[in-house]
């Protein structure tokens, strides 16, 4: 699962796994953070505690996360050291070397060192390609309280049920053969709007294609475009869904999402006119490569955060 480019475990320390009773500690982790990681607007499945720790679900697993800065120690609580190796490993992307990405961005770059040091902890999930698809044709013209609400529900809804953790239950989102018998009254409860209907469309054309040809696009030899253009062809899938799901499901780390929040960095930081997409995607391709898309959440993340913080 690990992405394949030249900062991929490039100078890393080897990672240290102890198994803890139930859980896994794992230290020799650099340049993570938690807040920095489930608060960037890449994943919507993940719930903070009051303790700083993320309880969450992923490839039909529900564990609970906790960060220890001091001692850079990762422990994952209800897994084992084989699903860490197998599953979180590489959801984290815990073998690519972000420590050199950044002083690569930075040197290139002095203006995008500020987001940098923001948002320092920020890794690019692996996350499952059906699931990155729902989520983000969900998460159009919304805001990410209520993309949460609506994913929740649609799990719930159509969903199977995964477990039970911490006395809260968790269910899957449903495959694309379940919402492809669906109706948009079936979807109703889940809050969608007119997205119930591009659910539905792209769970069709997904079932009737079979799901291989989505889960293709994630081979290092599909460019970051050539994904773009297939996932456009799915309801309700434009540029900027595109570029999500590639980026964060597919591996393309140059893949380089506008959306608002984007636009306004652009703006602030490169004098780029708002509305002039194509100018922001030809900077960034030039700017930033090919780290284009681990670049555009080290912006997102300073500029969403700064808005919110006025």
């Amino acid at each position: 699962m690990p992405r394949n480019d030249q900062a991929a475990g490039a100078s890393l320390p080897a990672l240290q796994v102890h198994t803890c009773g139930p859980d896994v500690e794992i230290t020799g982790i650099r340049d993570f953070d938690l807040d920095h990681i489930f608060d960037c607007g890449q994943c919507f499945r993940w719930n903070r505690g009051e303790d700083g720790s993320y309880t969450g679900t992923a490839y039909g697993r529900i564990v609970r996360m906790v960060w220890d800065p001091a001692k850079q120690m990762l422990r994952i609580c209800g897994t084992t050291p084989e699903d860490f190796h197998d599953i979180w490993r590489g959801y984290l992307d815990l073998d690519r070397d972000y420590g050199q990405i950044k002083s690569y961005l930075a040197e290139r770059d002095p203006v995008i060192r500020d987001a940098i040091g923001f948002g320092s902890g920020i890794r690019i999930l692996n996350q499952e390609k059906w699931e990155t698809v729902l989520s983000f044709l969900i998460s159009q013209n919304n805001n990410i309280p209520r993309i949460r609400k609506c994913i929740d529900s649609l799990a719930e809804t159509m969903g199977r049920k995964i477990g039970t953790y911490d006395g809260r239950d968790y269910y899957a989102l449903p495959s694309p053969e379940v919402l492809a018998e669906a109706a948009v009254e079936d979807l109703e409860p889940c809050r969608l709007g007119y997205r119930a209907k591009y659910l539905i469309q792209t769970a069709k054309l997904v079932e009737k294609e079979g799901m291989d040809v989505l889960e293709a696009l994630g081979q290092p030899e599909v460019t970051a475009e050539e994904a773009r253009q297939s996932l456009c062809r799915y309801s309700g899938i434009g540029p900027k869904v595109a570029n999500c799901i590639s980026l964060f499901s597919m591996g393309k780390i140059d893949s380089f999402p506008i959306d608002v929040w984007v636009r306004k960095v652009m703006n602030r930081l490169y004098g780029i006119e708002e509305n002039n997409v194509k100018a922001m995607t030809d900077f960034a391709s030039k700017q930033f490569c090919p780290y284009g898309g681990i670049a555009q959440q080290y912006l997102f993340y300073y500029v969403r955060e700064l808005e919110i913080g006025k």
